[in-house]
């Protein structure tokens, strides 16, 4: 199993944020990232431990078009969340596990710590590197945290 990792700060409370990478997610993507998310759906569940969500990517993401996520881990009282890929997007390319993996943590009432682990398994040493995709999940963060901020 390989690891990569990357950590940004928002400016936004912890408990915003952690529903907006869950409960509300789908709304949230739709209004803010729709060049690397076009649409978020829930497929199965509402956003707890188990939900299934269709993600459909925008022109940011060129080489994927839609994939299915599950919440493998959800530890409100840790503000921890692990998203496991299950079809297409990443397994599409190579990789025949990813899962992507959230610590919140409180740094002030109006800003918290993300940290991001992404671990996985791919077929050849030929596959993108998650850096890059570490780096389209700061950008994500960026644009929940702009949406949080206008609402």
């Amino acid at each position: 199993m390989k690891e990569a990792k990357a950590q940004a700060m928002a400016d936004v409370g912890i408990e915003s944020l952690r529903k907006c990478l869950t409960k509300i997610c789908p709304q949230s993507f739709r209004r803010s990232c729709q060049n690397f998310v076009h649409n978020v759906e829930f497929i199965e569940g509402d956003g707890r431990l188990g939900s299934v969500m269709l993600l459909t990517f925008g022109p940011d993401v060129p080489n994927m078009k839609y994939q299915k996520e599950k919440i493998v881990e959800l530890d409100e009282s840790s503000h921890r969340i692990g998203i496991q890929v299950i079809e297409g997007g990443h397994l599409d390319l190579g990789f025949t596990f990813y899962i992507t993996s959230f610590q919140l943590t409180t740094v002030s009432e109006k800003q918290t710590l993300v940290e991001f682990m992404v671990a996985y398994e791919c077929e050849t040493e030929e596959t993108v590197l998650p850096s890059k995709n570490t780096a389209s999940a700061l950008a994500c963060i960026k644009c929940l945290e702009n949406d949080l901020l206008s609402t």
